[in-house]
Order: C-alpha cells, then sequence, then structure tokens
C-alpha cells in the first residue's frame, strides 16, 4: 500500500502534455460500450443538444439580420433619407431649393413630391391608399419602383396621366395596366355648399411589386404636375425627399441641407421617422440571442453531469493509470479531451448545420408552408413577401467561440475531479 502510495505521488517521467496516449483513452471513453450505455446517451444528448443550439442561433440571427437588412433597404428604397417641409409657406420654389439641395456633398439625389391620402375604388373593391405625384425623371431614380414593373411600363408618364399602383393593390381592386383606378379625395373643390369630393378615374399605366406588402398594397404614383391638380397644390410640392449616398451618416449631412435650402425648412431623417420601429427590432433581437443562448448552456451542463459519472465509473481505471506513472496533469487532459471533443464537433455541426439552413432557408420555407398547406411567412403579418436570411460573420463568430468557451469551461470541473481521485482509495473498494 505504501508503494502505492509513492507511486501515485511520483511524477510521470517526461510525458509532454497532450500526448498520443491521453487522446488515445480519451477516444476510447468516448466510443459507447455496453457497461456505459447511459453515460454514452447523455454525451450524445449534449452533442445533439450543442448542435441544435448553435445552429438555431445562427438561424435566428441570420433571419433577424435579414428582416431588419430588407426593411431597411425597402423602407429607404422609396423614402427619402431627409424630408424637407416649408416652414413659412408654400413650397413654389422647389425647383430651385432640389436644385441647391443636390449639389450638397453626400446627396445622391433630390425629389420634389406631392403627397396625398385618396381612396383607390374599381368595380369590385376600394381601399385607402397615398397618392405621391412626382416627375417621371425622379420616378426613374426610385429603382425600388421602376425597376419592378410587373405590368406595363413607365412609358411618356408625365403626359399619359396614368398612375402607376402596387401589385398587392392590383389584386386586391382587380385591376391591369390599361384598367381604369378611381381616385376620390375628400378635399375637392369649394363650392357655395361646401368641400366637394374630387373624384377622378386614372389609367392604370403599370403595376410595380417592390416586395413588401405595405408598400404594393397602399402606394399610387402619378404625374407630378397631375397631382398639384388634384390636390389643389398650385404649382407647390408638399415636401422635397432627398436621398444621400451613405444614410448612416444622415447626421453629418442635414446642417450642410439646412445651409444649403436658403430657407426655412423642416427636416426629418429616416432615424426620426423610424426610430420606434429599428429600436423595437433590436430588443428583440437581443432577447432572442440571451433566450437561445440557454440551450447551449443547458447541453455545456450536460456535459458536465455526463463527465462526472464518467469518472465515477472510471474510478478503477484512473487508479491504475496514475500506479502506471500518469500524471495528474495527464488524467486531467484525458477527461478534458473527452468534454471538449463533444462541444468542438458539436459546435462544427451546429455552424454547418445553420449555415446550410441560412444559405437554402426559402426553399425551406416554401417546402414546409407546402407540405403543412399553411403560409408560414403572410406578407401581411411580416411585411415581406419572402423569408430573408443575412448570416453576419461576426455574429456568426461570436456564436461558435461562445459554444466552444461553455464546452471547454463545462469540462474543467469533472476533469479536476479525476485528477484529484486517490487511487489508494479508489482501489480500496474494488
Amino acid at each position: 500500500m505504501a508503494s502505492l502510495r509513492s507511486s501515485s505521488a511520483s511524477p510521470a517521467g517526461s510525458t509532454r502534455p497532450f500526448a498520443p496516449f491521453e487522446w488515445l483513452i480519451a477516444g476510447r471513453y468516448l466510443r459507447a460500450r455496453r457497461k456505459e450505455g447511459f453515460i454514452s446517451v447523455i454525451a450524445g444528448f449534449s452533442f445533439l443538444g450543442i448542435t441544435l443550439g448553435v445552429a438555431t442561433l445562427i438561424i435566428v440571427m441570420a433571419v433577424m439580420n435579414g428582416f431588419r437588412t430588407e426593411l431597411l433597404n425597402k423602407i429607404l428604397g422609396i423614402n427619402g433619407h431627409v424630408v424637407a417641409q416649408p416652414l413659412d409657406g408654400p413650397l413654389t420654389d422647389y425647383a430651385a431649393v432640389a436644385d441647391r439641395l443636390s449639389k450638397v456633398s453626400g446627396v445622391k439625389f433630390v425629389i420634389p413630391l406631392v403627397e396625398g391620402q385618396a381612396l383607390a375604388s374599381s368595380p369590385s373593391a376600394s381601399g385607402g391608399v397615398l397618392v405621391r405625384g412626382l416627375r417621371a425623371q425622379d420616378l426613374g431614380k426610385l429603382q425600388l419602383v421602376s425597376r419592378t414593373i410587373r405590368d406595363g411600363s413607365l412609358e411618356n408618364f408625365d403626359d399619359g396621366g396614368g398612375v402607376l399602383i402596387g401589385k398587392r393593390l392590383a389584386d386586391q381592386l382587380g385591376l391591369r395596366a390599361g384598367d381604369t383606378l378611381t381616385l376620390v379625395s375628400p378635399r375637392g373643390a369649394v363650392t357655395p355648399m361646401g368641400v366637394t369630393p374630387r373624384i377622378k378615374g386614372y389609367t392604370v399605366a403599370g403595376v410595380f411589386e417592390i416586395g413588401m406588402s405595405e408598400y404594393d398594397g397602399a402606394f399610387v404614383f402619378m404625374p407630378l404636375q397631375e397631382a398639384q391638380a388634384y390636390f389643389n397644390r398650385e404649382d407647390d410640392v408638399t415636401g422635397i425627399e432627398v436621398y444621400l449616398d451613405h444614410p448612416d451618416l444622415v447626421g453629418k449631412v442635414k446642417p450642410d441641407l439646412q445651409e444649403a435650402a436658403d430657407r426655412p425648412l423642416y427636416m426629418l431623417d429616416w432615424r426620426d421617422r423610424n426610430k420606434t420601429f429599428f429600436s423595437a427590432l433590436e430588443v428583440e433581437r437581443n432577447v432572442m440571442f440571451l433566450i437561445l443562448t440557454l440551450i447551449v448552456l443547458v447541453a455545456a451542463l450536460n456535459i458536465i453531469s455526463g463527465l462526472i459519472m464518467l469518472v465515477k465509473d472510471k474510478g478503477r481505471d484512473i487508479a491504475i493509470l496514475r500506479t502506471m506513472g500518469a500524471t495528474r496533469g495527464s488524467i486531467m487532459r484525458i477527461f478534458l479531451i473527452t468534454g471538449a471533443s463533444i462541444g468542438v464537433v458539436g459546435t462544427l455541426a451546429g455552424f454547418a448545420l445553420g449555415m446550410v439552413v441560412c444559405w437554402n432557408i426559402e426553399t425551406i420555407r416554401a417546402f414546409l408552408a407546402s407540405l403543412t398547406g399553411t403560409e408560414l411567412f403572410s406578407p401581411e403579418v411580416y411585411f415581406l413577401s419572402r423569408l430573408p436570411a443575412d448570416p453576419d460573420m461576426k455574429e456568426t463568430v461570436t456564436v461558435v467561440l461562445m459554444a466552444l468557451t461553455l464546452s471547454v469551461a463545462a469540462t474543467l470541473y469533472p476533469s479536476w475531479r479525476a485528477a484529484k481521485l486517490d487511487p489508494v482509495e479508489a482501489l480500496r473498494y474494488e
């Protein structure tokens, strides 16, 4: 017994860390045997938990990033980054003001427009719309509209007296290019009997599809001069929309725009107009990250429980290795390799699974929708016509590193317990 104590206390020669025999023994512990079947089941569930946790985190964060990017691109693609509205009188000099604003550094283009609400109707249905009047040359700059014409064309838009409507609105009203859309405005002509609604029919010159249901179902574009006449603007506009090369630099450009306008204008940028919406998206994104991280944490706890049971089961093996010259460090590394292998392989598998799903998410959504016979991503609820996924490399690396750190940290305590095991006490009761 004294010899056992002396051998257990002596260092084991010059065995280097992570020697081949340590990997060999760790590999044997990972392979399932009938005797350790329950431990292998726990290891399998730990591997599956980490794989699904990492994959779920990557997929959810990619979808939320894609959702925000798509919404931002579409909102800023059809709405100005800065909207300038008059303060001291009608904006009758809009052409000169727009020319001065367009010369400011960082401005991409400027669009003067007339905007008003109306009721759009057809023989089959009706609904509220937002009418925007602008010049054909400016409409061509809005590529989300000009490049998504599904029916009709923009030819002779200024002179033809026609209007452009969104695809969802066209489907709702049962209209196609060439049909007549009736617009009803509550602010019409002033008569001795009061203000009478203005009702006028317009030929549908084209149907566009932006891919955002809120816009495809509510926007109507008409020539600027026609909109001025329809809304009684008398050669002025409701505002000037300024589009920037870099929307994130709007705070630096706004003072220059105010100075270049050379008249009092109220300027509202895209951050103020959509602050609540994008703040809610950011909060939801952070909360989802914290909640889904718990999946990886639970899987890491399973590694701890599995390794503790493995250490108890392998007490005799540990004692024999110690008496043969293995150091406490070698024992600790053996169990660290055993547990870390589950975490590392599970994390890599989760990363691969998550990226594959992200790259094919729209195909998967369409397949599940056809399989269940339901609409899994309704445009009326989510505003977009397709499910976006935009994996961010920094976030993905953060998820992978977090999972690896938790997996390795989970092995430290069980490995330390294995290294502290007294071989004499372990063999005494065998």
